[in-house]
């Protein structure tokens, strides 16, 4: 049961610093892409909008406005877009690792409770792409978006 009387506590995407933060965070992660062996070949041919949109899905995730569901598909169209990709694990650890470091270079805040929910979240949702990127995989699709706080219990689906 809550306290009436505490305050609320910010969504991760207000900690964060909200769009224009995850906006710098995947300019920066995805101007490192192509010059990665292990990420280079997988965004190949990434349109020049994904840096947005990938901002615009993380925003979501992290209790942001929906603008990802409402333009792109939301989590179904995110799972889609992994299928038969064949990811590894050794790119899903540089996929992590990269966006740690640009998280770093672009100032996100870094204190240990917003980093343990950040990294909760890449390392739960970039798994759910090796599994849902080999072949055969057959995804759930009609999932709600995931929602991503503070370490709260109910795993990501609470919204």
């Amino acid at each position: 049961m809550t306290d009436p009387h505490l305050p609320t506590p910010p969504t991760l995407y207000a900690w964060a610093g909200g769009l224009p933060a995850l906006e710098r965070l995947t300019a920066a992660f995805y101007g490192r892409v192509p010059h990665d062996p292990l990420l280079g070949p997988v965004f190949a041919h990434m349109s020049p909008d994904h840096p947005a949109h990938v901002a615009r899905f993380l925003a979501e995730v992290f209790g942001g406005p929906p603008t990802y569901s409402a333009e792109h598909g939301g989590h179904a169209a995110m799972l889609a877009h992994h299928l038969a990709r064949r990811l590894t694990p050794a790119q899903r650890a540089r996929w992590v690792q990269l966006l740690c470091e640009s998280a770093d270079d672009v100032g996100l805040p870094d204190d240990p409770e917003f980093r343990s929910a950040f990294v909760a979240y890449l390392e739960w949702g970039s798994r759910l792409a090796v599994l849902n990127s080999q072949d055969g995989a057959t995804p759930v699709l009609d999932q709600p978006m995931p929602v991503w706080g503070w370490g709260v219990p109910g795993g990501p689906y609470q919204g």
